[in-house]
């Protein structure tokens, strides 16, 4: 087993700047060369303070903001238009960065894109949805209208 401190939030594991013990080869093969965790050392407690520094810089401020985000998110559809062939399926897949564009273009407000997640790839034109993790226990659903570029 590895002791690691985490650089960025992964999904079942922790957020950034937890110190998690995951087995030896999730660890050198996945989580360090993805950049989403670094070796713990005993001089780690100054990095781990610098990383809940900035996640708190990059939160939302209060559980109210991102409640009234929430409602802002899943009360709309947010449409993006991706350029597809001519039965519908996309070049591509939609990515996360897509939808953080889509979401701010709307006037909805701005979402980091690590934190949105698919449960399928998008590759084809149509309605979707897209599950937004805003603070803590709270996520948002987007439904997101995928139309072809003309």
């Amino acid at each position: 087993m590895s002791k690691l401190i985490l650089t960025h939030e992964v999904t079942g594991l922790g957020t950034a700047g937890d110190v998690v013990e995951v087995k030896n080869g999730y660890a050198r093969n996945y989580l360090i060369p993805q950049g989403f965790a670094v070796s713990w050392s005993r001089g780690g407690e100054k990095q781990i303070e610098q990383i809940k520094a900035a996640r708190a810089a990059r939160e939302l401020a209060t559980h109210d903001e991102a409640v009234a985000l929430k409602n802002a998110l899943e009360g709309t559809k947010v449409k993006l238009v991706v350029k597809a062939g001519a039965e519908g399926r996309l070049f591509g897949s939609v990515k996360t960065a897509d939808v953080a564009d889509a979401v701010a273009a709307a006037g909805l407000g701005a979402i980091d894109k690590r934190k949105v997640e698919f449960s399928n790839p998008i590759k084809s034109v149509g309605e979707h949805q897209a599950t937004v993790r805003l603070f803590d226990e709270l996520s948002a659903t987007i439904t997101l209208q995928v139309v072809a570029a003309k």
